[in-house]
């Protein structure tokens, strides 16, 4: 599975929680049902995955902590917003670049 399809398959596991579950409830909710929802569809999911960082070849003692990372290639940031912002946009690109 390409990261296309990969991307894909994850929306509709996304769409599947949101139809199930409503909207309105906490981050938390949603990502823990939409882990269980990727499970069930066959997928290879970390929640709360810890991804080093380096500071000038320095690693930092803190790590990030990603929401759901899927099959080692995709990273779903959950978030529970009426609007997406400009820093929830910055944050998951951060996440991009520092996981490599």
């Amino acid at each position: 599975m390409d990261e296309n399809e990969l991307s894909h398959e994850v929306i509709g596991a996304a769409i599947e929680v949101h139809r199930v579950l409503g909207p309105g409830l906490l981050e938390f909710i949603y990502e823990e049902a939409l882990v269980i929802e990727l499970e069930e569809r066959g997928f290879e999911v970390v929640r709360q995955a810890e991804v080093e960082v380096s500071y000038k070849s320095r690693r930092l003692e803190n790590k990030l902590r990603l929401d759901i990372m899927v099959n080692g290639l995709l990273i779903v940031e959950v978030k529970s917003s009426e609007h997406i912002l400009p820093v929830h946009e910055a944050q998951l690109l951060s996440y991009l670049r520092l996981s490599g």
